[in-house]
């Protein structure tokens, strides 16, 4: 057979494919699309066999996909915690779409408005043109993304790419998608070299320049023509393969990840689902496959074994038998397997066999950096908390936890000292605290556990009493009716005991006139915030975290601070979990900071990728073994990798759980001669007693005249 050379501006979709051919290709175009349909309609049945989510996932449908459809086009979530990930994805995902757009629109000329329609073709002149530049310039930076993963896959062999769940399916598809897009260019080269080099060719520039190499290699025409069909046939069926594999393995995310952005809870973590009011003993928690909700399964389809949650869970760096990608996959396994006929095992258990060790769920700190690094939006966290909750109600928890949670029942404390000795961190203050249950105020301040019963967190309430005191704030407590707030008794799987306080410290609040809740205490801040008010529908105060206030109050010059008190420190600072991480408060903290006076140098990991103390989450209660601790680690990112150095003298923070665990941290890792531990309350207070210092100073002189 003879091909004539190109004239027309345009290309021969099927240039060398006999009619039959064409046919032969059509048909398997069908099969695999309905093979590929098959698989998406097995996936919707598996979701639909699910347990229903007890959290409205599609309210205000609309604006659930406009922002997911930001997220997932402008590729931010990618690039938090890694750019080179961001860019990478970026260059993949916006060169498949085009080239997935550019094929449509191939397809709706060919067959639609050609055959179906019969109207002139539009695939002619400028339009075809255009698209060849786009189709090119796309398709190259999808080969340039495909080598960035490649590059980091098997050049760097990045360790969070490799672990117990990497298999074939991985390899299969990067080099899939990499065949893809350098085949595309290579049957253009072969293409132009068999139409003897069409000038207008030369807007496909990669394609063109791959025909340059092809001639001077000593490719003729006709030899062109031959390879050309080998090569179109073998990139069809590699394409229509690929298709078909969608729903059945990793290409899967191109779906469910989408679908996973769209049907997110925007509270994950912050609040967990209520235990069903009918539920049984043997009900509560992941007792098997079947009461994963359709949510859930959504979560684990959407996992693309990209291992940012792995890199950023400080359980993991720190030693502990965590890797928060596992325990996702593994629960994804056993639900596929068993779809496919296995075996059931319990979901999680303290020895024998099951999905999950208990050791795992037992180490999580509840930080929510896995969930804030997952460019997916997966909800570890209501994941762990299922598990954990069904290790307390068939007691596998550990012996400290289960202490706590015995003092906390009796004593409404986890020190297990008697309630009257809450209030003892009053005593020696110079001035009376207010009670709440008396009188009239505008903010009940909710001391917490240890700042109430903890000697050396003892001077944070005195610091913040004195704070509010200088302010003039109308503040009161409630003495020794104030319970634990139950924040990590909930993330430990003690449901039952975290709806009872809620009840007690509801009721105690109840009996109070006042207008507005502050606490010292990051978790206290989060529960109030975001959990009591879905157990209690009266609860609906506005709720604030110290620092918020204290920001408020110097900004309007109630603390008379000059911004110069502390001017000769330099200090560096920790933001909390539950105060950054969950609630997203970054900057009052940091205000309130510089309002001393001192240098405030941060540490590399700050902001949304602090490093967790490792106390959440029950971790402060248990006896980690571990290969260091996460507040050994801070306190030395704080020392040696913040910008100011070794001149670093305090470690400064917001949450009573922190300062406790870096007290420790700082013993424990040989720090105690090279940083202090110091709260923000507290600092506060040191720069008004240096401001108080310096103006009696000044004043004494003239009062000797």
């Amino acid at each position: 057979m003879v091909f004539a050379a190109q004239a027309e501006v345009t290309r021969e979709t099927f240039w060398t494919i006999s009619p039959v051919g064409e046919a032969l290709f059509y048909g398997l175009a069908g099969i695999a699309s309905l093979v590929f349909l098959y698989g998406v309609y097995d996936r919707f049945v598996r979701y639909a066999l699910g347990e229903p989510d007890p959290f409205d996932r599609l309210s205000d449908l609309p604006n659930r996909i406009v922002r997911a459809t930001r997220v997932v086009f402008t590729n931010e979530n990618q690039f938090k915690r890694d750019r080179y990930a961001g860019v990478m994805h970026g260059l993949i995902m916006w060169g498949f779409l085009t080239l997935l757009i550019g094929t449509t629109i191939l397809a709706i000329d060919m067959d639609i408005w050609t055959k179906l329609l019969s109207q002139e073709s539009f695939f002619v002149g400028d339009f075809y043109l255009s698209y060849s530049f786009v189709m090119d310039f796309m398709g190259l930076a999808f080969v340039v993304g495909v080598g960035m993963a490649i590059w980091r896959r098997y050049g760097v062999r990045h360790p969070r790419l490799w672990g117990k769940h990497t298999s074939f399916e991985d390899d299969a598809f990067v080099w899939t998608l990499f065949l893809l897009g350098v085949g595309g260019y290579v049957l253009e080269g072969i293409r132009i070299v068999g139409t003897e080099f069409p000038e207008f060719e030369t807007v496909s520039f990669v394609g063109y320049f791959v025909a340059i190499v092809f001639d001077t290699a000593g490719m003729g025409q006709g030899l062109a023509q031959t390879l050309y069909w080998f090569g179109w046939w073998s990139h069809a069926l590699l394409a229509l393969a690929f298709v078909a594999a969608v729903p059945y393995a990793k290409p899967l995310h191109m779906l469910t990840s989408f679908a996973n952005i769209v049907t997110a809870d925007e509270k994950a973590g912050k609040r967990l689902p209520k235990v069903p009011a009918d539920a049984s003993p043997e009900e509560i928690g992941y007792v098997s496959e079947d009461d994963f909700s359709w949510k859930a399964m959504l979560d684990f389809d959407a996992c693309t074994k990209c291992g940012r949650c792995s890199d950023a869970c400080p359980a993991k760096a720190s030693g502990r038998n965590l890797d928060p990608r596992d325990v996702i996959l593994d629960l994804k396994t056993y639900r596929d397997s068993i779809a496919d006929g296995g075996e059931s095992i319990d979901i999680v258990a303290d020895g024998g066999t099951s999905v999950i060790a208990s050791e795992s769920m037992e180490s999580c700190m509840a930080c929510m950096a896995c969930m804030d690094a997952c460019p997916v939006e997966i909800e570890h966290l209501t994941h762990f908390t299922e598990m954990n909750r069904r290790l307390t109600e068939t007691g596998q928890q550990q012996e400290p936890v289960q202490e706590a949670m015995m003092n906390i029942f009796s004593n409404g404390n986890a020190f297990g000292d008697p309630q009257r000795k809450r209030p003892e961190w009053t005593d020696e203050l110079d001035f009376e605290v207010p009670d709440a249950r008396e009188e009239s105020v505008e903010f009940l301040w909710y001391v917490g556990d240890y700042p109430s019963y903890d000697e050396r967190n003892r001077n944070v309430a005195r610091s913040m009493a004195r704070i509010f005191e200088e302010a003039g704030v109308s503040y009161g407590i409630l003495y020794e009716d104030e319970q634990h707030d139950g924040n990590d008794v909930r993330r430990v799987g003690e449901e039952g005991l975290f709806e009872m306080l809620v009840e007690d410290n509801v009721a105690a609040m109840d009996d109070c006139d006042f207008e507005k809740i502050v606490c010292t205490d990051p978790h206290s801040y989060n529960t109030f915030k975001n959990e009591y008010p879905e157990m209690d529908d009266s609860f609906d105060y506005p709720v604030f975290h110290y620092t918020q206030l204290v920001e408020e109050l110097v900004t309007e010059g109630r603390l008379g601070l000059s911004g110069t008190e502390l001017s000769a420190q330099t200090v560096t600072y920790h933001d909390p979990c539950h105060l950054g991480r969950y609630n997203g408060e970054y900057e009052a903290p940091r205000e309130v900071i510089r309002a001393t006076g001192v240098s405030l140098a941060e540490m590399p990991r700050n902001r949304d990728e602090s490093f967790c103390c490792g106390g959440g989450g029950g971790g402060l209660w248990l006896d980690q073994e571990e290969e260091s601790k996460p507040s050994e680690e801070r306190l030395r990112e704080a020392l040696e990798d913040t910008e100011a150095g070794n001149s670093v003298e305090r470690f400064v923070v917001a949450c009573p759980m922190c300062g406790t665990m870096y007290e420790d941290g700082r013993k424990t890792g040989d720090y105690e001669d090279d940083i202090d531990i110091v709260d923000i309350s507290e600092l506060i207070v040191e720069a008004l007693d240096t401001k108080a210092g310096a103006v009696g100073s000044e004043t004494t002189p003239a009062s000797a005249d």
